[in-house]
């Protein structure tokens, strides 16, 4: 290769990093304030381990946790379309473990208002 066709590369390259280093940020800040919402939530139920909400997949288990499901539902969250089902059900339980109305976890299907659930069973009373 030519020493032009290397440098247009470099270049290429060079300008898919900053896209790239932006989707990184925001996907570290949601995973961030998602795990911080877990652990405010694990924390009001008075769950054991709540900084698992920052380990990927331990959050799966502490979620089972708060819910009082078994362990072994985690299982379940791996097999496609049965996880699903079975994802809600934990996050209703999760929402009766805080007090709330189960039916919260229809909200995870509406554009927008699915972005609240989580803050609003970390911070409200």
């Amino acid at each position: 290769m030519s020493a032009s066709v290397l440098l247009s590369l470099a270049l290429q390259q060079q300008s898919m990093a900053g896209p790239i280093l932006v989707m990184l940020l925001f996907f570290v800040g949601v995973y961030a304030f998602a795990s911080f919402c877990l652990q405010r939530i694990a924390e009001k139920t008075n769950t054991d381990e709540a900084w698992w909400a920052w380990v990927p997949v331990l959050n799966v288990f502490l979620m089972l946790k708060i819910a009082d499901k078994p362990l072994w539902w985690f299982l379940l969250f791996l097999i496609p379309f049965v996880n699903i089902v079975f994802i809600l059900m934990v996050w209703a339980a999760i929402c009766q473990a805080r007090d709330k109305s189960p039916w919260l976890v229809v909200l995870f299907f509406v554009p927008v208002a699915n972005l609240g659930v989580l803050p609003y069973l970390a911070f409200s009373e």
